[in-house]
């Protein structure tokens, strides 16, 4: 159940919780009737982050919710505060709070962030317990002293936001039975139809006909049938739209990835596997909520899905396939699937003469190794659009660190039979991305490489354990503020 949030000039009076926002330094709020050393000895010294709960005779239970010095706070710093506010109220069906009112920020993107960093803590993935007790059970949240038509625009954009974003998440939480490429393309028409989106689907006998080898070859060792779901956003002024920069997005959709014939270990990392389609769940959910908030800009996905699995007639190593724009490559390791498919999709988005492209995947356990689980890496052929990713990484709080996309290094794939091999060199996750630079031409392009941020094993902040959805956030906002980048 998705959390409704109001605006009110105060707190409800039948409100279970009111959070208050509490600095490190300065005076107290006049509501906390402790001192600061009295606050000190039970460990609270208002840090970003910190709560503690101060109970009450009658009324509401008061929160203390630390948000750091009071001239620091930031968007991001107040998206994690808020998050803590929510976690503490979990178990309370309502709650106020005035941490939309705190800092110099604008208003509109401080209810933002508040409203952001409380609903992403108050989900959970819950489709499959018959009971779960630790489930939250906060129904609705009161943003206190909030009014104005900016507060309440940056509100409802925190909302459509956290709920894409936790769609995203539960499609990979999923079990891989449970969101095959077949029923994650279903699912993918329903939200289509919801968010004003135009849906194109695409079968294997059509996907073999357009000669999308990559996705084709990866799908043979698999007894589900692949699906490549074409998106459409086009904005208000529909004659227009021919001005607008178009912005296309590829995401990885490999639905349950054991390796193929390079079969993965038996390992905690396996059961992780069902989450090798965050790029397209991410992807999917960035499109759903561009008619909500007014994106201006064009934009049109490609969501590349399969399985990967051995079976007699999985793809082996030494085979050779063919990608969408008729360049061939030998297969050297089945686990480097991710690339194939998106080189198909890259193929397909180059022929549309876009403005940019950006392709999302959980692609490389090198980039994993080099950046670990807090940040994604980008490498790209345009420093301008890698610029613009880079800034919503910043305004989102999803962390992105820059690679080169060091082309001294692709003597490394060069194959003696085909085109290029899938794998090769010492440095994983640049020559992945030299692998996808061979389908995307002078286009301005981008690759995300998701692979450590995709998973959380503990709650921290705004994520939860399991899936992230991370570059959901992130490409939302690229979405709304793409510029063409020049070639």
């Amino acid at each position: 159940m998705a959390v409704k949030f109001e605006l009110a000039a105060k707190a409800p009076s039948q409100v279970g919780v009111i959070g208050v926002p509490v600095t490190e330094d300065g005076s107290l709020p006049r509501e906390v009737t402790l001192t600061r050393k009295q606050l000190e000895t039970v460990g609270f010294t208002g840090k970003v982050g910190q709560t503690y709960m101060v109970p009450a005779a009658k009324g509401a239970i008061l929160v203390l919710v630390g948000i750091g010095a009071a001239n620091k706070v930031t968007l991001s710093s107040l998206r994690k505060s808020a998050a803590a506010f929510g976690r503490a109220a979990s178990g309370y069906s309502s709650a106020a709070t005035s941490l939309a009112q705190v800092g110099r920020l604008d208003r509109k993107l401080a209810a933002q962030a508040v409203v952001e960093g409380i609903a992403l803590v108050a989900h959970r993935y819950t489709a499959l317990k018959t009971v779960d007790k630790t489930a939250p059970k906060l129904e609705t949240v009161t943003l206190i002293g909030a009014a104005g038509a900016g507060i309440a625009a940056g509100a409802r954009r925190g909302e459509v936001i956290a709920k894409a974003t936790n769609m995203a998440r539960d499609f990979a939480n999923m079990p891989p039975a449970h969101l095959t490429a077949r029923i994650f393309a279903d699912k993918a028409v329903e939200i289509a139809g919801a968010s004003g989106l135009k849906v194109e689907v695409f079968n294997k006998d059509q996907l073999i006909a357009m000669g999308c080898g990559g996705l084709v070859g990866v799908n043979r060792g698999s007894a589900e049938p692949p699906r490549m779901v074409k998106l459409t956003y086009r904005p208000k002024g529909a004659s227009k739209t021919a001005t607008k920069p178009h912005l296309i997005l590829v995401g990885k959709g490999v639905m349950y990835d054991s390796g193929g014939i390079s079969l993965k270990p038996s390992d905690a990392s396996h059961a992780m596997m069902k989450g090798d389609m965050s790029g397209a769940a991410a992807v999917l959910a960035t499109m759903s909520t561009l008619k909500d908030l007014g994106c201006p800009n064009q934009v049109t996905a490609y969501l590349m899905c399969t399985d990967n699995l051995p079976s007699g007639s999985a793809m082996a190593m030494g085979d050779v396939l063919t990608i969408r724009n008729g360049k061939t490559v030998e297969i050297h390791n089945t686990d480097a699937e991710g690339r194939l498919i998106l080189a198909d999709g890259l193929s397909l988005a180059t022929e549309q003469k876009p403005d940019g492209i950006v392709d999302i995947a959980t692609l490389t356990g090198a980039m994993a190794r080099a950046l670990g689980d807090g940040m994604a890496g980008v490498i790209g052929n345009n420093q301008k659009i890698v610029d613009q990713l880079l800034a919503a990484s910043s305004r989102t709080d999803e962390k992105l660190w820059q690679l080169p996309l060091e082309r001294e290094y692709r003597p490394a794939l060069d194959s003696y039979i085909a085109d290029m091999k899938n794998v090769g060199g010492e440095a994983g996750a640049i020559t992945a991305a030299l692998f996808l630079d061979e389908f995307v031409g002078d286009t301005p392009w981008a690759h995300l490489d998701i692979a450590g941020p995709m998973w959380t094993n503990s709650d921290s902040h705004w994520l939860q354990k399991g899936a992230t959805a991370y570059g959901t956030r992130l490409l939302i906002d690229l979405a709304l503020t793409f510029k063409r980048p020049g070639r």
